[in-house]
């Protein structure tokens, strides 16, 4: 995803997080990354067949929230932290019109919950 998407681009995003299993997978590829999780460890760590997880997987990387790297016979998968970056930009770029200190008590805490050490990114 491009650090600047329009309106469909984000539209497609958040209705591939609408869905529950979707949700889930995007968010353990978070918590593994850099690393990632192959794809049947995914399927089996969500109990779905691996036919079933590989559209949700389609649908996530369509929507530029995670990436496929094929290492042999292997693919894992890894969140795309560059386009949930640009989904979360799109969502908060026009919240303050231009006066920052009306976004900053929204965006500041997220740092809190997101669990990394301030100097760390968490996007």
């Amino acid at each position: 995803m491009s650090t600047n998407i329009d309106e469909s681009k984000a539209i497609e995003a958040l209705s591939a997080l609408a869905q529950g299993t979707r949700m889930n997978v995007f968010r353990a590829l978070v918590r593994a990354h850099p690393d990632g999780i192959p794809a049947g460890g995914i399927a089996a760590a969500c109990g779905a067949r691996h036919n079933t997880m590989s559209s949700h997987l389609a649908i996530l990387v369509r929507a530029g929230l995670a990436r496929a790297e094929r290492q042999g016979r292997t693919v894992i998968y890894r969140a795309d932290l560059d386009g949930f970056q640009s989904l979360v930009r799109f969502l908060t770029r026009d919240c303050c019109g231009g006066r920052p200190e009306i976004c900053a008590p929204l965006l500041e805490p997220l740092l809190q919950f997101c669990g990394c050490p301030p100097e760390a990114s968490c996007a």
